[in-house]
C-alpha cells in the first residue's frame, strides 16, 4: 500500500506561483509512475501532469505546457507541482497518484493509489 498526501495548496492572484508537494508513505515512490490530476467545480477530473519512475519522461496536459512542471525527488519519496503564470481556470482540487505503466499515464483508470487533494483556489 501507498498513501499518498498533498500539500501546498491554497488562495493566489491571477499571475501567481504555487508549488504542491505530493510525499508518499508506505513504500517507495521510485518503483511508481506518478500524476497530478485536477478537479475544477462542476467538472470531471482531468489529467495534468505525469512522470516516469525514474524522472526522465514528464508528460503534460495542453493547456498547461510551459506553466506547469513536475519533478520528483525519490530519496525524498516526493513529488512536486510548481505552477505559474497561474490562471483562474487553474481553480480546482489538485490530486496526486501512484501508477505503474508509463504508456498509460495520462489514464485515470491506471493509477493505484490517490491522494485526498489540495485545494487550489486562483483568484482574479
Amino acid at each position: 500500500q501507498v498513501q499518498l498526501v498533498e500539500s501546498g495548496g491554497g488562495l493566489v492572484q491571477a499571475g501567481g506561483s504555487l508549488r504542491l508537494s505530493c510525499e508518499a508513505s508506505g513504500r517507495a515512490l521510485s518503483s511508481y509512475v506518478m500524476g497530478w490530476f485536477r478537479q475544477a467545480p462542476g467538472k470531471e477530473r482531468a489529467f495534468v501532469t505525469a512522470i516516469s519512475q525514474n524522472g526522465t519522461s514528464r508528460s503534460y496536459a495542453g493547456s498547461m505546457l510551459g506553466r506547469f512542471t513536475i519533478s520528483r525527488d525519490n530519496a525524498k519519496n516526493t513529488v512536486y507541482l510548481q505552477m505559474n503564470s497561474l490562471k483562474t481556470d487553474d481553480t480546482a482540487i489538485y490530486y496526486c497518484a501512484a501508477g505503474r505503466l508509463w504508456e498509460s499515464a495520462i489514464s485515470q483508470s491506471h493509477y493505484d493509489y490517490w491522494g485526498q487533494g489540495t485545494q487550489v483556489t486562483v483568484s482574479a
